[in-house]
């Protein structure tokens, strides 16, 4: 389990201060690779030992992009993810990932104020991690819409798709996350 642990803390270490998650306290790392921890015995718990094959060498694969928060950004965002997954021969996840980054990035332009925001993709031995990073620190909550409201159902739809996700404070405001086995969708 210690191999998977470093290749993760890796993938998600804290960044330069002046990379867009820079800044994070030294608190965070140990955080972070508890939360990784966690997250990878959740998922072996859910959907078994298919998901998780570890080997000596994982590919580890990562993107990351800064995007202004108006209108235009989630049709990017999409077209973004959709490339990368597609050059990363993860075209099955394509679909889904448009579809929740999209929820992610139109939550940012509803909720929040923020002047700008960061999307970033990573895939580690069989795990998609999609996370969109914004300014605002009000963590979101799982709404109750009624039948009628057009709003309000993001966090359910990312609750039935997504094999994982949550919201992580940082300095500067929060990262929204979900998670997908890659072979789940072949």
């Amino acid at each position: 389990m210690s191999l998977l642990i470093s290749v993760q803390d890796e993938a998600l270490s804290p960044a330069s201060p002046s990379s867009p998650q820079g800044g994070d306290t030294p608190a965070a790392p140990q955080r972070r690779r508890s939360a990784v921890r966690n997250r990878w015995e959740a998922l072996r718990k859910r959907v078994g030992d298919l998901a998780i094959q570890l080997v000596n060498d994982p590919d580890v694969e990562t993107a990351s992009w800064r995007l202004p928060a108006d209108a235009a950004s989630a049709g990017l965002a999409r077209r973004l993810v959709h490339e990368r997954l597609g050059s990363w021969g993860m075209e099955n996840l394509s679909d889904v990932t448009q579809l929740l980054v999209s929820e992610l990035v139109t939550n940012v332009l509803c909720h929040t104020c923020c002047g700008d925001l960061v999307v970033r993709l990573s895939a580690v031995e069989g795990l998609l991690r999609c996370e969109v990073e914004d300014c605002d620190d009000a963590m979101p909550e799982m709404a109750r819409p009624s039948e009628g409201e057009e709003h309000g159902r993001g966090l359910r739809l990312m609750d039935s798709l997504a094999c994982c996700w949550g919201a992580e404070p940082t300095r500067q405001g929060k990262i929204m996350w979900f998670e997908l086995p890659v072979y789940a969708l072949r």
